[in-house]
């Protein structure tokens, strides 16, 4: 089977990427986060709900108000990352079906007007886009250290204290010190994954 990208482009994705836990000091610029965010937006959603939000926090100030809200293991790594991002679902994604499918204008008030179907479907379609964005983390030769390892409830009021965005990832991202990585833990191989009927 052949591939459209070639053999440095699948190591840079996902045959030598791996969760990074320490970076160089080498900053992030805005425009890399927003130009991994504009190549990301592209992949696919349902209906193209796109939920995902991107809460990029550079100051002191924002990283001070999310360290005391991340287990001890992540405090430290968050501390010295360039730039971490919290990613979030957007509850009320609903709002921006018009300009995102024009193609059904009543969808907005149809099928999205149930707040549990938004939910379910935001929360579904935004972990799609945080695989997304890893990869386009990875696609720009950066690294990214996500993790769960954090007080959603209370980062969702101290960031999001609205209610419309919950948060799912925190996401530390930088270019990789020398002892970022562990080794990779094992994978199932295929035919322990895959069901041919």
């Amino acid at each position: 089977m052949s591939f459209a990208l070639d053999a440095p482009a699948l190591d840079l994705l996902f045959r030598e990427a791996h969760t990074a836990r320490t970076f160089t000091d080498e900053p992030v610029s805005d425009e890399t986060v927003a130009a991994v965010y504009d190549l990301v937006k592209l992949a696919p959603t349902a209906f193209n709900i796109s939920p995902l939000r991107i809460t990029s926090l550079r100051s002191e100030d924002a990283r001070a108000r999310l360290l005391p809200l991340v287990s001890d293991a992540n405090r430290a790594r968050v501390a010295a990352a360039p730039v971490t991002v919290i990613l979030s679902v957007d509850l009320h994604f609903h709002e921006k079906l018009p300009t995102l499918t024009p193609a059904l204008p009543t969808l907005k008030d149809t099928f999205f007007a149930d707040a549990a179907v938004r939910e379910e479907q935001g929360l579904m379609n935004t972990a799609l886009q945080i695989g997304y964005f890893l990869l386009g983390v990875r696609s720009a030769g950066l690294a990214a250290g996500p993790m769960t390892g954090f007080d959603a409830a209370a980062v969702d009021k101290e960031f999001f204290g609205d209610g419309r965005q919950r948060s799912m990832v925190v996401v530390n991202i930088g270019h990789p010190a020398e002892d970022a990585y562990r080794p990779r833990a094992p994978r199932l191989a295929a035919d322990e994954a895959v069901t041919v009927l």
